[in-house]
């Protein structure tokens, strides 16, 4: 009785099914490798570290050391990958660190304006900002003490909540004022700017992308928005005088 070949049966026998692994010797005589026409595929380390890229968004080498000098090696054959998806890899030597970019070629004038697919705009509110500011100053001082790119940036919670307090007030309460301050730790480590707080030691670390995202353009929309605010401020006490 003759059966009908399955559908793994006729890859087999069309010789489709050859080639579908990564690791085999046609990568490894071209570790360069990205083109399907020829019957050359990517290496499975470049494709590991740009899904992790995709996943994540960032690479340490502190954290992820294989990945990261992967990055740093294949530069140029992760671009090639992340070209049509409109993203470029940006590397950061000195602090170990591989992150993904937006291309400029994508960015509208109007940066306000911009949406990609695949990113999320880093979008934080006036509290989350300032806090931002501040852990960026603990850190640039811990890279003049310790050296540009050591690690382990570690700050203690009582010493961001008298900065944070200087801009949001007194709140009566120094539970409530921790709890607060806690609650925007949190929000941020989503964004990897910080690690979890270790309750242990009630203090937290600081992630060395806090340099690229807290840079000198997002720290001057800041200053903007606080001068902005403390003008619209003055103009209702002035206007409440004159009623």
């Amino acid at each position: 009785m003759m059966t009908s070949d399955n559908i793994f049966d006729q890859l087999t026998k069309s010789g489709l099914g050859s080639d579908v692994t990564t690791d085999g010797p046609i990568a490894e005589n071209d570790p360069e490798a990205s083109s399907l026409d020829d019957g050359q595929y990517t290496p499975r380390k470049i494709k590991d570290t740009s899904q992790e890229l995709l996943k994540y968004g960032l690479l340490e080498m502190a954290s992820k050391p294989k990945l990261y000098q992967t990055a740093v090696t294949h530069q140029t054959s992760i671009d090639q990958i992340l070209e049509p998806l409109d993203l470029r890899l940006e590397i950061d030597d000195i602090r170990g660190l591989a992150f993904l970019m937006v291309s400029q070629s994508f960015c509208k004038e109007d940066q306000e304006e911009w949406s990609h697919p695949l990113i999320r705009k880093q979008r934080l509110n006036l509290e989350l900002s300032l806090l931002l500011a501040i852990l960026r100053e603990f850190y640039v001082a811990h890279e003049l003490e310790a050296g540009i790119g050591s690690t382990q940036a570690t700050v203690p919670l009582e010493d961001l909540i008298p900065r944070l307090r200087i801009f949001l007030g007194d709140p009566g309460s120094e539970t409530k004022e921790e709890n607060h301050l806690r609650n925007l730790l949190e929000k941020l480590k989503s964004h990897g700017v910080v690690s979890e707080v270790d309750n242990r030691y009630d203090q937290v670390i600081i992630r060395p992308i806090i340099t690229h995202l807290a840079n000198l353009e997002n720290l001057n929309a800041l200053l903007a928005t606080l001068k902005k605010q403390a003008d619209s401020e003055k103009n209702e006490i002035r206007d409440s005088l004159e009623e």
